[in-house]
Protein backbone atom coordinates (compact mmCIF):
# COMPACT_ATOMS: atom_id res chain seq x y z
CA UNK A 1 0.00 0.00 0.00
CA UNK A 2 2.95 2.32 0.64
CA UNK A 3 3.93 2.10 -3.03
CA UNK A 4 0.47 3.14 -4.36
CA UNK A 5 0.99 6.95 -4.04
CA UNK A 6 4.39 6.62 -5.76
CA UNK A 7 2.89 4.59 -8.61
CA UNK A 8 0.12 7.14 -9.09
CA UNK A 9 2.65 9.99 -9.14
CA UNK A 10 4.85 8.19 -11.70
CA UNK A 11 1.84 7.46 -13.93
CA UNK A 12 0.72 11.10 -13.74
CA UNK A 13 4.22 12.31 -14.62
CA UNK A 14 4.39 9.96 -17.60
CA UNK A 15 1.00 11.14 -18.81
CA UNK A 16 2.17 14.76 -18.66
CA UNK A 17 5.47 13.90 -20.38
CA UNK A 18 3.67 12.09 -23.19
CA UNK A 19 1.29 15.01 -23.77
CA UNK A 20 3.95 17.77 -23.73
CA UNK A 21 5.54 17.17 -27.14
CA UNK A 22 2.14 17.41 -28.84
CA UNK A 23 1.38 20.71 -27.11
CA UNK A 24 4.79 22.13 -27.99
CA UNK A 25 4.44 21.12 -31.63
CA UNK A 26 1.14 22.98 -31.97
CA UNK A 27 2.56 26.07 -30.26
CA UNK A 28 5.74 26.01 -32.35
CA UNK A 29 3.72 25.74 -35.55
CA UNK A 30 1.47 28.65 -34.67
CA UNK A 31 4.43 30.80 -33.58
CA UNK A 32 6.28 29.96 -36.81
CA UNK A 33 3.19 30.88 -38.82
CA UNK A 34 2.89 34.22 -37.03
CA UNK A 35 6.58 34.98 -37.54
CA UNK A 36 6.38 34.13 -41.25
CA UNK A 37 3.32 36.36 -41.63
CA UNK A 38 5.05 39.20 -39.79
CA UNK A 39 8.15 38.89 -41.98
CA UNK A 40 5.95 38.85 -45.07
CA UNK A 41 4.17 42.01 -43.92
CA UNK A 42 7.51 43.70 -43.20
CA UNK A 43 8.79 42.87 -46.70
CA UNK A 44 5.57 44.12 -48.28
CA UNK A 45 5.78 47.31 -46.19
CA UNK A 46 9.39 47.87 -47.27
CA UNK A 47 8.44 47.41 -50.92
CA UNK A 48 5.55 49.84 -50.48
CA UNK A 49 7.84 52.41 -48.83
CA UNK A 50 10.15 52.31 -51.85
CA UNK A 51 7.24 52.46 -54.31
CA UNK A 52 5.97 55.74 -52.84
CA UNK A 53 9.36 57.46 -52.87
CA UNK A 54 10.67 56.54 -49.43
CA UNK A 55 13.83 54.87 -48.20
CA UNK A 56 13.90 52.00 -45.71
CA UNK A 57 15.76 53.24 -42.64
CA UNK A 58 16.83 50.63 -40.06
CA UNK A 59 17.44 52.13 -36.64
CA UNK A 60 18.52 50.87 -33.23
CA UNK A 61 17.37 52.35 -29.91
CA UNK A 62 20.11 53.91 -27.81
CA UNK A 63 20.08 55.40 -24.32
CA UNK A 64 22.36 58.22 -23.09
CA UNK A 65 22.74 59.90 -26.49
CA UNK A 66 23.32 63.32 -24.89
CA UNK A 67 26.72 62.03 -23.73
CA UNK A 68 29.79 61.34 -25.87
CA UNK A 69 29.12 58.66 -28.46
CA UNK A 70 31.44 56.14 -26.80
CA UNK A 71 29.10 56.26 -23.78
CA UNK A 72 25.91 55.60 -25.74
CA UNK A 73 24.13 52.47 -24.55
CA UNK A 74 22.61 50.26 -27.27
CA UNK A 75 19.27 48.62 -26.49
CA UNK A 76 17.51 45.65 -28.11
CA UNK A 77 15.10 45.49 -31.03
CA UNK A 78 15.87 47.47 -34.17
CA UNK A 79 12.93 49.11 -35.93
CA UNK A 80 12.37 49.74 -39.62
CA UNK A 81 11.24 53.20 -40.60
CA UNK A 82 10.36 54.68 -43.97
CA UNK A 83 12.26 57.94 -44.49
CA UNK A 84 10.94 60.57 -46.87
CA UNK A 85 13.24 63.41 -47.94
CA UNK A 86 11.93 66.50 -49.69
CA UNK A 87 13.71 67.27 -52.96
CA UNK A 88 12.67 70.88 -52.52
CA UNK A 89 14.14 71.74 -49.13
CA UNK A 90 15.89 68.59 -47.89
CA UNK A 91 13.56 68.22 -44.90
CA UNK A 92 12.70 64.71 -43.71
CA UNK A 93 10.00 62.74 -42.00
CA UNK A 94 10.23 59.19 -40.66
CA UNK A 95 7.30 56.85 -40.16
CA UNK A 96 7.45 53.28 -38.86
CA UNK A 97 7.03 50.84 -41.76
CA UNK A 98 4.08 49.10 -40.10
CA UNK A 99 2.38 52.46 -39.46
CA UNK A 100 2.85 53.48 -43.08
CA UNK A 101 1.65 50.19 -44.54
CA UNK A 102 -1.41 49.28 -42.48
CA UNK A 103 -4.83 50.19 -43.84
CA UNK A 104 -6.23 50.12 -40.29
CA UNK A 105 -6.30 53.15 -37.97
CA UNK A 106 -3.27 53.77 -35.77
CA UNK A 107 -2.79 56.40 -33.09
CA UNK A 108 0.22 57.84 -34.94
CA UNK A 109 -1.71 58.26 -38.21
CA UNK A 110 -4.69 59.77 -36.37
CA UNK A 111 -2.37 62.21 -34.58
CA UNK A 112 -0.84 63.23 -37.92
CA UNK A 113 -4.21 63.76 -39.57
CA UNK A 114 -5.78 65.57 -36.60
CA UNK A 115 -3.15 68.36 -36.52
CA UNK A 116 -3.91 69.17 -32.87
CA UNK A 117 -2.56 72.58 -31.87
CA UNK A 118 0.71 72.39 -29.97
CA UNK A 119 -0.50 74.14 -26.80
CA UNK A 120 1.83 75.05 -23.95
CA UNK A 121 5.13 73.20 -23.91
CA UNK A 122 8.34 73.49 -21.94
CA UNK A 123 11.70 72.22 -23.11
CA UNK A 124 11.93 70.34 -26.39
CA UNK A 125 8.71 71.32 -28.22
CA UNK A 126 8.56 68.15 -30.36
CA UNK A 127 9.00 65.85 -27.38
CA UNK A 128 6.45 67.82 -25.38
CA UNK A 129 3.96 67.78 -28.27
CA UNK A 130 4.36 64.02 -28.59
CA UNK A 131 3.54 63.66 -24.88
CA UNK A 132 0.48 65.90 -25.21
CA UNK A 133 -0.80 63.57 -27.95
CA UNK A 134 -0.48 60.55 -25.67
CA UNK A 135 2.81 59.19 -27.02
CA UNK A 136 6.39 59.36 -25.86
CA UNK A 137 9.86 59.72 -27.33
CA UNK A 138 11.59 59.82 -23.94
CA UNK A 139 14.13 57.13 -23.07
CA UNK A 140 14.15 56.50 -19.34
CA UNK A 141 11.67 59.27 -18.54
CA UNK A 142 12.49 62.94 -18.11
CA UNK A 143 16.25 63.11 -17.61
CA UNK A 144 19.39 64.66 -19.05
CA UNK A 145 20.69 61.39 -20.55
CA UNK A 146 18.56 61.43 -23.67
CA UNK A 147 17.98 58.62 -26.12
CA UNK A 148 16.58 57.92 -29.54
CA UNK A 149 16.57 55.76 -32.65
CA UNK A 150 20.10 55.80 -34.00
CA UNK A 151 21.64 55.36 -37.42
CA UNK A 152 25.30 56.30 -37.05
CA UNK A 153 25.82 56.48 -40.81
CA UNK A 154 23.19 59.25 -41.06
CA UNK A 155 24.91 62.61 -40.44
CA UNK A 156 21.63 64.59 -40.55
CA UNK A 157 19.37 62.56 -38.24
CA UNK A 158 21.88 60.42 -36.37
CA UNK A 159 19.54 60.29 -33.38
CA UNK A 160 15.87 60.27 -34.38
CA UNK A 161 13.17 61.35 -31.96
CA UNK A 162 10.27 59.05 -32.80
CA UNK A 163 6.91 59.55 -31.10
CA UNK A 164 5.68 56.08 -30.18
CA UNK A 165 2.07 55.53 -29.14
CA UNK A 166 0.52 52.80 -26.94
CA UNK A 167 -0.48 50.78 -30.03
CA UNK A 168 3.24 50.82 -31.05
CA UNK A 169 2.61 53.03 -34.09
CA UNK A 170 5.16 55.78 -34.64
CA UNK A 171 6.01 58.93 -36.60
CA UNK A 172 8.94 61.17 -35.81
CA UNK A 173 8.17 63.86 -33.26
CA UNK A 174 9.37 66.84 -35.29
CA UNK A 175 7.36 65.74 -38.32
CA UNK A 176 4.22 65.63 -36.16
CA UNK A 177 4.99 68.98 -34.57
CA UNK A 178 5.61 70.82 -37.84
CA UNK A 179 2.53 69.24 -39.42
CA UNK A 180 0.36 70.58 -36.59
CA UNK A 181 1.28 74.05 -37.89
CA UNK A 182 0.56 73.10 -41.49
CA UNK A 183 4.23 72.64 -42.43
CA UNK A 184 5.09 69.54 -44.46
CA UNK A 185 8.46 67.97 -43.75
CA UNK A 186 9.80 65.36 -46.16
CA UNK A 187 6.51 64.37 -47.71
CA UNK A 188 2.82 64.80 -47.03
CA UNK A 189 2.06 61.50 -45.32
CA UNK A 190 -1.61 62.02 -46.09
CA UNK A 191 -0.74 60.97 -49.64
CA UNK A 192 1.14 57.79 -48.70
CA UNK A 193 -0.34 56.41 -45.47
CA UNK A 194 -2.55 53.51 -46.53
CA UNK A 195 -5.05 54.39 -43.81
CA UNK A 196 -6.99 57.35 -45.25
CA UNK A 197 -7.71 60.59 -43.42
CA UNK A 198 -10.91 59.95 -41.39
CA UNK A 199 -11.42 63.67 -40.73
CA UNK A 200 -11.83 64.59 -44.39
CA UNK A 201 -10.64 67.83 -45.95
CA UNK A 202 -10.50 70.87 -43.71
Amino acid sequence: MKHAPIAITVCAALAVAVSLPTIRTVEAGSVKSRIEKQLGNEQAAAAYCLSVGGEVDIRRPYYNTNDNEQNWFALASDRNFCKFTSKKDGSRIHVLLSTLYTDKPTLAALAYYAKVKIGTCNGNPASCYCTLLGGTDLFGGINLNGGGWVKKSDPVDTVLEACIFPDMSSIDSWGLTYHSAGIIRGKNLGKVLRYPDPYGTK
